[in-house]
């Protein structure tokens, strides 16, 4: 694994179990339709340990947090929601604890593939290469 391995542009490509996952962690039903297949584009730029992570949804609503692996970080969900997390690196993955999942994100094929899992719903986005 490269250390820049996570920087690039990556544009939404797929997702399973989205409504499942949504309803699981509690999304108001007016957010559920607006993220549905929506075409988020995710800006990752990674300096060693140090990641700044954006998330461009169509319509101009933007999301960016910074962290550090290991240490704690002042995060946002894409709902608006704010919490404290630390983000670790387990064998190439990124893991985080959200308020009610586990995160994990990596390098798959050139593709940047997220898991979220909540009990027993696991959601999974892809997004493609773009940038």
């Amino acid at each position: 694994q490269g250390n820049m391995a996570f920087t690039g542009k990556y544009e939404f490509e797929s997702d399973e179990n989205y409504d499942e996952f949504v309803k699981k962690i509690g999304l108001p039903s007016d957010k559920v339709e607006k993220g549905k297949n929506c075409k988020i584009v995710t800006e990752v730029v990674q300096n060693g340990n140090d990641f700044t992570w954006t998330q461009h949804v169509p319509g101009g609503h933007t999301t960016t947090n910074s962290f550090t692996i290991d240490k704690e970080a002042d995060m946002e969900t894409m709902g608006g929601k704010k919490f404290k997390a630390t983000v670790k690196m387990e064998g190439g993955k990124l893991v985080a604890e959200f308020p009610n999942y586990r995160h994990t994100v990596e390098i798959c094929g050139g593709k940047l593939v997220e898991i979220s899992t909540c009990s027993d719903v696991v959601y999974k986005r892809t997004s493609k290469k773009i940038a």
